[in-house]
This record gives C-alpha cells, sequence and structure tokens, in this order.
C-alpha cells in the first residue's frame, strides 16, 4: 500500500499542473472580485454620507435619496447576512430560472464575488468617511467644493489609505472563499482537488496540497499588502518643505544685541 508521501507524490506528477491551473483561476477572480467589489463600496459609500439639509435641498431629492439609501442598505444586509455559496447557487440559477438570462461560469464567477466583496466594503468605506475629520469636508466646501469634488479630492484618498487594511483582508477571504463557486463548475483550486482525489481516491493526501497552495498564496499576499501599506505609510518624520522665502526666514532672523552693537561704535 503506498504511503503517504507516495500518494502526494503521485498527486503532484498526475495533477500538479491542474493544481496550479486552478490557484490561478482562484487568483483571478479573487483579484476582479476584490478590485470591482471595491468600486461598489467606494460608489455606495459615497451615496451613504450625501449630506441632507432639510431647509435647502428640496422635498423630490431628500425622497429620491432616501429611496436609494434604503435599497443600498438592503442590497448590503442581504449580501452580507446570506452565504456566498446560496447567492452561488440563486443568481447562477436563478437567473436561468426566473429571467431566462443564461450567464457563462466566468462572468457569474466575477459577478457574485464583486457583489458579496461591494456589500462588505460598502460599510468598510462608510466607516472611513466618517472616520476624516469634518473639518476637511468643511474646508473643501469653504473654497467651493461640491459634496462630489470634496469626496473625490480630499476625502477619498485619505480614506483608501485608512482602509487599505481592510481591503487586503477581503482580498484574502476572497481567495479562500472562492472555492464555493465549485457549485456552480467553476474549476479552481478546490475543483481541482475535488477532480484529483475523486480520481485515486486520496482525498487526504489532496487535501494537504491544496492546503499547502491555499497557505502559500495567503501568506504571500499578506506580506505584499504589508509592504503597500508601510510604503503608503511614508516617512515618520516630515521637514516641512516651502519655496517661499519670506516663509523661509520667517522667525529665524535674530536682531543684533543693542549693548554689543553700542560697544563697537564705541
Amino acid at each position: 500500500m503506498p504511503s503517504f508521501f507516495e500518494n502526494i507524490a503521485e498527486l503532484l506528477q498526475r495533477y500538479g499542473m491542474t493544481y496550479l491551473s486552478g490557484a490561478g483561476t482562484t487568483l483571478l477572480i479573487s483579484l476582479v472580485g476584490t478590485f470591482f467589489g471595491c468600486v461598489i463600496g467606494f460608489l455606495v459609500g459615497i451615496v451613504q454620507t450625501i449630506p441632507v439639509d432639510k431647509k435647502r435641498d428640496s422635498k423630490f431629492k431628500r425622497v429620491i435619496l432616501a429611496v436609494v439609501r434604503a435599497i443600498l442598505r438592503a442590497y448590503v444586509e442581504i449580501f452580507r447576512g446570506t452565504p456566498m455559496i446560496v447567492q452561488a447557487v440563486f443568481i447562477y440559477y436563478g437567473a436561468r430560472i426566473v429571467f431566462g438570462i443564461n450567464m457563462g461560469m466566468w462572468t457569474a464567477a466575477f459577478f457574485i464575488v464583486s457583489i458579496n466583496t461591494g456589500a462588505y466594503m460598502a460599510e468598510t468605506v462608510r466607516g472611513g468617511i466618517m472616520s476624516i475629520d469634518v473639518g476637511q469636508t468643511e474646508g473643501a466646501k469653504a473654497i467651493g467644493m461640491n459634496h462630489l469634488q470634496t469626496m473625490l479630492y480630499v476625502v477619498l484618498p485619505q480614506t483608501f489609505r485608512v482602509i487599505i487594511p481592510q481591503i487586503g483582508n477581503n482580498y484574502i477571504i476572497n481567495i479562500k472563499d472562492t472555492s464555493v463557486l465549485s457549485v456552480i463548475s467553476i474549476t479552481d483550486l478546490f475543483f481541482a482537488h475535488k477532480s484529483a482525489a475523486g480520481a485515486l481516491y486520496t482525498y487526504f493526501e489532496s487535501a494537504t496540497i491544496v492546503m499547502v497552495i491555499y497557505l502559500t498564496m495567503t501568506l504571500v499576499t499578506s506580506f505584499l499588502l504589508r509592504m503597500l501599506e508601510k510604503k503608503m505609510g511614508g516617512s515618520d518624520h516630515y521637514d516641512l518643505a516651502t519655496k517661499d522665502t519670506l516663509a523661509l526666514t520667517s522667525g529665524t532672523y535674530n536682531f543684533p544685541d543693542k549693548k554689543k552693537s553700542e560697544v563697537d561704535h564705541k
């Protein structure tokens, strides 16, 4: 009877490229889904933080915003409160049965991961926007910026820096959670595991290989994200740089000692 390591060697020899191909599919779906999920999250976050002034804004604007926010809130709660595997089955098969839409597996995979990630990112972005000092927004509006300009040029750049760890965390989660997409026949890493294990009846050995691959992907991703955070964090110490000579010399001029000056004249 072959030993544990002999079975692993045989699996790698026969299905090594299948594992690598599945890992590539997992990384691709996770990366695309996280990217579009961030876009969705930022858009939802901006809408949720649009200010409403009962005195200045029309009733029509207030009603529209209330309806849109209610829909977005329902979207966030539904997709955060249900498992991705259920969402995959519901969207992939439900779109065909209810609406007659034959969604391709790849399209469905990207769509499912994106909207699932977007629901989580929406709350992350909202919290990040709320964490920015209100003086930043007031200062931007004081120089004539509207809400969209304030978001794009003042608030969101700071928010992005604050929420980078959570974006990375969502990406790592997606690397693992894409395994549920095997229910719609996506040939990711977990699908490769099921195929190889089912062919040779080596479920434990195949699971060991897959766990090592998943762990390697998440550890490398975590390392790269820490480097990005460190890079965006900048230096611990900053020197004020200015080209204004008046500002540069302001407060640095030393007036001559009056007594010493009188002695020198004598």
